[in-house]
């Protein structure tokens, strides 16, 4: 997963992006660098994986700004902050804004990995996630209007014979739907029903 994923860096001065890209470069990362927020929001994409790493401090638009605009766009790539001037304020307005992290320069390289490497950690759960929910939405899709009444139904709380008095059907063609959906859906109890469900 991780090798599908870039740390995008953001900052004005040459030298820390040189040396970041080193460092990250050395480690194994894959890397993009940007001299400031408008670069890289010209060359923003949806369907980027990874991280940024945004000074706070840049000429024009600041760590900040990118970062709000970013969430505008609805990108849903962890932000980590660099700031040269460790003060609270900014601490607070980056976390506010949903920083994952805020780190001061110099960068600790330690702390500098640690941050990445969880930021791809909750890049990939929300992969996960977004993938789970896209499969339980297909499946669903798939049954029939009918067995979506009694899903919808079972998952409800409803037993079988409520159900079927509800739909004006036998308890047995409720049972069949219900053997029948929950194949389709690849579940084998009504927690799992429950979990599709709630995905899709």
């Amino acid at each position: 997963m991780t090798h599908d994923m870039t740390v995008f860096i953001v900052d004005d001065d040459p030298s820390v992006r040189d040396s970041l890209g080193l460092l990250l470069g050395v480690q194994g990362y894959r890397i993009a660098l940007f001299s400031n927020g408008a670069d890289l929001l010209n060359a923003w994409r949806p369907d980027w994986l990874g991280c940024l790493l945004i000074d706070i401090r840049m000429p024009g638009m600041d760590g900040l700004a990118l970062q709000r605009e970013l969430a505008e766009r609805h990108s849903r790539l962890p932000v980590i902050i660099m700031t040269g001037h460790g003060d609270v304020d900014l601490a607070r307005r980056a976390f506010k804004a949903d920083a994952f992290d805020f780190l001061e320069k110099p960068l600790e390289e330690s702390k500098l990995i640690n941050a990445i490497n969880d930021a791809f950690v909750q890049v990939g759960q929300l992969l996960t996630e977004s993938q789970g929910k896209e499969r339980s939405t297909a499946l669903v899709a798939a049954l029939t209007p009918r067995e979506r009444e009694v899903m919808q139904l079972v998952v409800s709380g409803k037993h079988n014979r409520e159900v079927a008095e509800l739909l004006g059907i036998s308890v047995r063609t409720v049972e069949v739907h219900k053997a029948r959906l929950m194949s389709k859906l690849n579940v084998d109890n009504v927690a799992d029903l429950v979990r599709t469900s709630m995905r899709a």
